[in-house]
């Protein structure tokens, strides 16, 4: 049975990725990078706390969707539109 719950959970998981689309991970330099390409960007923020507290950003451009993570929270763009959530789940 441990192999079967591990397969559900695998399952699951692939899931999830096929479900979220396209996620691009960036260091936090190049996500600001991005942002600046984008005329009015939509930005989700979130503060992490496990394993390591931090800040998450996420937003989406040209169809893909681009993720980050920082310990210390980023300068965003004045003409960006911000909304805080509870969490960002990334799988």
């Amino acid at each position: 049975m441990a192999y079967g719950s591990g397969a559900g959970a695998y399952a699951a998981i692939a899931q999830a990725t096929k479900a979220s689309g396209v996620i691009v991970r960036l260091e936090p330099q190049e996500f600001l990078a991005v942002l600046n390409r984008i005329k009015d960007p939509l930005i989700v923020t979130a503060k992490s706390g496990w394993p390591v507290s931090g800040h998450q950003y996420l937003t989406s451009f040209k169809g893909l969707a681009f993720y980050t993570k920082s310990s210390s929270p980023l300068v965003l763009p004045g003409m960006a539109d911000i909304i805080t959530a509870q969490s960002i789940w990334i799988p």
